[in-house]
């Protein structure tokens, strides 16, 4: 029988607060790749397990500290499980969707990214593994890093155009009329010729 005592994690009242201020410093001094939770822990005061117990993974942590309104992995994960045929149609409506409800976030956190190096490096880390790594795993066709890139090149340029620099009539036209414009385009990335 275990001595160690059941229930929440030991930490104060702070402790979450503490490890997000934590994690920002690290994501933006050392990047997405290279911040390790128990450095995390160790700089905010606490045990490993503490920020495993507020966060789960890594990606959530990330998610928390760069005050993302959504975990990646949530988004694109039940996607890519339905397998590759119409998967382009499938992520652009549903990142379309995140980005139409959560457009302030999401630009704020686009321009944090680049004004600020460090948190610009950590962004690109975190998309390039928890999304572009995820969408080369499903990719069954050759150079599947490559596909995934594109694929991801297309989805930033869309969000950047419609979302950034409001280029008319991209910015103001419904998702819906959007979705059979690109996503055959992310479609042949995926699974067609190149």
């Amino acid at each position: 029988m275990s001595s160690r005592p059941r229930g929440r994690r030991p930490g104060g009242a702070s402790s979450r607060d503490d490890i997000l201020d934590a994690a920002r410093a690290r994501f933006a001094a050392h990047g997405y790749d290279r911040t390790r939770i128990r450095d995390v822990a160790a700089d905010a005061g606490v045990d490993a397990a503490l920020v495993h117990y507020f966060f789960g993974t890594k990606d959530g942590l990330f998610v928390a500290a760069m005050r993302l309104p959504f975990t990646p992995a949530e988004v694109i994960g039940p996607l890519i499980a339905e397998g590759i045929d119409g998967l382009g149609e499938r992520m652009l409506r549903r990142l379309l969707g995140v980005w139409d409800a959560n457009q302030a976030a999401l630009v704020g956190l686009v321009q944090a990214a680049g004004s600020h190096p460090g948190a610009g490096l950590a962004v690109r880390e975190f998309i390039s593994r928890e999304i572009i790594g995820r969408v080369s795993g499903a990719v069954v066709a050759d150079r599947p890093a490559l596909r995934a890139n594109l694929v991801a090149s297309q989805i930033m340029g869309l969000l950047a155009a419609r979302y950034i620099a409001r280029v008319e009539p991209l910015a103001s036209l419904p998702a819906e009329d959007i979705v059979p414009l690109v996503a055959p385009t992310l479609q042949r990335y995926l699974d067609g010729p190149l």
